[in-house]
Formats: structure tokens, C-alpha cells, sequence
């Protein structure tokens, strides 16, 4: 691979990631497939089959809504996004949803049995499976592995980008609205599941260095610089009125006013209203819109602090973003593994480098912030990802100062390895395979399965 498609590979890999959402990903994801299903049955549905894996209930079951007016659940992100969701936006689905559209969802959810939902075994731990029914017709839509993969979507058995108006019949909606080339957009090569997740084949730490130190980022530099934009105002929403838990304006009221804090709590702040509906839109990572927060936050933070600014702060939000992704990919889209972790390091692993560490050293600041807090499980989405957020921002800060002072966890430790690379697949390892029995007891005491 030349540089120049080591550049454009790289480009396009954060292009892919950075994209926006509407409140927590995965009962946005919900949304989408409802308005999707919606689109292609045509009309209202009667009644709403959901299907999900354990990892999408528990991520949806606690958080809010957003635009829904305080609702919650599975449920709710279904139907709403039925009623008023437009699929055409994807993760911001339920941007354009008004007060006529949130009452006549509140009323449908009062009608017993409208909408069934269901935990669905052996799939994929991010899997979506919608069924829209109305005069007598079913429209199928299903997400696998990643929020807005489509891998399936028709109506009555025929795919959705073999529809047309006439094709559909007179007893639904005659306008076509588009669904034509929508379908084919989303139109999947078939029923079976996307291939599972699996680490990005050849990127290591070194490599996203050379990227960052002497790449060309000018074909991500649109993506970088709207991430900034977007989280820095969800941030602000945070720390300035009441949102969830109030993690980030408690560490600004009790924990001093220095960069460290700073940057602990603008990170949590943006998930403290994003994680209680806030209606502001979220450059996400790696699927997330809490790790797309903690990789931009602390950056930001520290380049204010150390003076920079311009081309040398993108590059550092580059090396967050990138250093997140790969150590996540490991791990794959959702599991019992906190994924902020991965984002954490990823802002240590930037704040080290924008303060003239050497390779050395940003890679220590990884294992550091791994051998602290890799254990972080994930319960759910909900107010206390803005304390998780903290937590791994502070162990990733701690990783880079003893990183910077010649300090840091030796291999043997626990999971830490000889390098850094086997550190990120040591962890990776155990999140993936060694936590998959930890997220089924966690989904059984959320959904009262055991009783203690």
C-alpha cells in the first residue's frame, strides 16, 4: 500500500465512523428500522413485531428518547419512529418528529398488544428486527453488526428495491415518497447476517501515527472539524442546564477548575444530556455517540490549555478517533466491555502526543489506561455513562502522566502484554470472549430473569 492509499484508506475509515446521531444510538437505530418498515408497508402500521438482541434491550431500555417528549424503552423508539420517523435521515430519524406525532405514539402504546417486543437468541449482539403489519400486508426490515446495516427489507416476501407504486397496490399510500431509491440504497445481498466483527487487518498504532505525524487528513478534515462542532455544543447543552446525573457540572462544582477536570467534565457532560434525550445532534465513533464525546471533549481541552489549535488539533482528534476504533474492533459493535474505555484511550493517547510525548509514550498511556480500567462493564445505556466517561478520561489522563514521568504497567501484570498491540488484543480478547457469560447476567437482573 502506497502512503497515498494509506491516507485515503484512513480518511475514508474515519468518514465512515463519524457520522451523525440523534440521541443514543441504539433506540435511534430502533427508529430507523421502524420508519424504514413503515416506508416500505406504505402506510401507518396496525401492529409492530420488534425483535432484538440482549444488547440492544439493555442499551435502549434506560435511556431516553429523544424528541419523544420523556419516553422510554424499546417500545417507544419503535413507534415513534413508526409515526414520525424519516428513514431518509437514518440516526437522525426522529429529528422532524413534532407533538402530534409523540401524542399519537403515546396513544398507540396504550392499545394492548400494538407493539410486541421480543429478545431474539444467536444473532449478532447489535441485531434489529422490525415487522410492520397493515391490511394484510408485512413489511420486514432487519440491522445487523453495525446501527444503519440493512440486511434485509421488504414487503410481502419481495424486496424493497423491486417496489414501485403500482407494485404496492391501491390499498396503501399511492405516493412512491421516494421509496424506490431509498430501497435501493439499503437493499442488502441477502438474509444472512453481516459478517462478524473482527479487527481492522493491518492498522497499528504505528501506522496511525505516520498518518497523524505526515499524512494527508485533508479528506477527513470535513469530519474532524463537525465533530468538534457537534460535541462541543452538546457539551455546553451539559454543563450548562439540568441534564441526567449532572456528572459533568458536579466535577466543575467540586473538583476544582483545573484542565483535568475540564476535561473529565466536558466529556461527561455531553453524555449527561445525550443520555437524557437531549435533541442535539452527536458525531458518533465506532457506532457511539458517548465515545465520539470522550475522543473530542478532552482533546479539545487540552489543545485550549497547550495553545493548539488548526491543522495540529484535528490531527490529534484523528489520533483519538483512530486509536479508539482500533482498539474497540477488537471487541466488537456492542458486549459487556465499556466501550468509552476504548475512547478513553484514544483521548490519552492524543493529550500525550499534543504534549510532545514520544511513540513510546502515547503507547503507554494505552496500556496504562487498559490496565486501569479495562474491567468497566456495560449495563445499559443510561445516566451513568457520564460517570463511566469520567472514569476512563481520568484513567487515560493518569496513564499519560505516568506515561510522560517514565512510569506504567509492565507485562505480566494482569492482561498486560509485551507491547502494546498485544495489550489492545489481551483486552479486546476479554471483552469479546471472556465477558460474553457476564452479559447475559447482566440482561437477566435487568429484565428481572434473576432475582437476588
Amino acid at each position: 500500500m502506497t502512503l497515498e492509499q494509506r491516507d485515503c484508506a484512513l480518511c475514508d475509515l474515519l468518514n465512515s465512523e463519524l457520522i451523525c446521531a440523534l440521541g443514543c444510538t441504539e433506540p435511534i437505530a430502533v427508529a430507523y428500522a421502524a420508519a424504514l418498515a413503515r416506508l416500505v408497508l406504505g402506510c401507518e402500521p396496525e401492529s409492530l413485531e420488534v425483535g432484538c438482541s440482549g444488547n440492544i434491550i439493555k442499551n435502549v431500555k434506560s435511556v431516553t428518547v429523544p424528541n419523544s417528549g420523556g419516553m422510554r424503552g424499546v417500545e417507544a423508539a419503535a413507534v415513534l419512529g413508526a409515526v414520525g420517523g424519516d428513514a431518509s435521515a437514518a440516526l437522525e430519524a426522529l429529528e422532524g418528529v413534532g407533538e402530534a406525532d409523540i401524542a399519537r405514539t403515546r396513544d398507540l402504546l396504550a392499545q394492548e398488544g400494538y407493539c410486541e417486543v421480543t429478545l431474539i437468541e444467536g444473532v449478532p449482539n447489535l441485531y434489529i428486527e422490525i415487522k410492520a403489519h397493515a391490511l394484510g400486508h408485512v413489511a420486514e426490515v432487519a440491522i445487523s453488526e453495525h446501527h444503519t446495516n440493512v440486511v434485509r427489507c421488504a414487503r410481502d416476501g419481495v424486496p424493497a428495491n423491486q417496489l414501485c407504486p403500482a407494485a404496492r397496490g391501491g390499498d396503501v399510500e399511492d405516493s412512491c415518497s421516494g421509496t424506490c431509491a431509498l430501497m435501493s440504497a439499503v437493499q442488502s445481498a441477502g438474509d444472512s447476517d453481516a459478517p462478524a466483527a473482527k479487527p481492522l487487518e493491518g492498522l497499528t498504532l504505528d501506522i496511525i501515527l505516520d498518518f497523524v505525524e505526515g499524512g494527508d487528513i485533508s479528506g477527513a478534515r470535513e469530519s474532524l472539524e463537525r465533530q468538534l462542532t457537534l460535541n462541543t455544543a452538546i457539551s455546553e447543552e451539559g454543563l450548562v442546564n439540568e441534564w441526567g446525573a449532572e456528572v459533568g457540572r458536579t466535577l466543575l462544582a467540586t473538583r476544582g477548575d483545573d484542565v483535568a477536570c475540564r476535561a473529565r467534565a466536558r466529556a461527561a457532560a455531553g453524555s449527561d444530556a445525550r443520555m437524557s434525550g437531549c435533541a442535539l445532534p452527536v458525531a458518533i465513533v465506532c457506532g457511539s455517540g458517548n465515545q465520539g464525546i470522550t475522543c473530542a471533549m478532552p482533546v479539545a481541552t487540552y489543545a485550549e490549555e497547550l495553545g493548539i489549535e488548526g491543522d495540529r488539533l484535528l490531527r490529534a482528534l484523528a489520533l483519538s478517533d483512530l486509536v479508539a476504533i482500533h482498539v474497540k474492533s477488537y471487541i466488537g459493535a456492542l458486549s459487556a466491555f465499556c466501550g468509552v474505555v476504548c475512547a478513553g484511550c484514544g483521548a490519552g493517547a492524543a493529550i500525550e502526543w499534543m504534549r510532545g510525548g514520544s511513540r513510546e509514550q502515547v503507547g503507554a498511556t494505552i496500556v496504562n489506561t487498559l490496565g486501569n480500567v479495562g474491567g468497566i462493564v456495560c449495563d445499559g445505556a443510561k445516566a451513568s455513562c457520564a460517570a463511566k466517561i469520567s472514569a476512563a478520561v481520568d484513567a487515560a489522563i493518569l496513564g499519560a502522566d505516568m506515561a510522560q514521568a517514565g512510569r506504567g504497567f509492565r507485562a505480566g501484570e494482569g492482561i498486560v502484554m509485551g507491547t502494546v498491540e498485544e495489550t489492545i488484543a489481551s483486552m479486546g480478547y476479554v471483552g469479546r470472549v471472556g465477558m460474553k457469560d457476564t452479559d447475559v447476567e447482566i440482561l437477566k437482573l435487568m429484565t428481572g430473569e434473576t432475582r437476588l
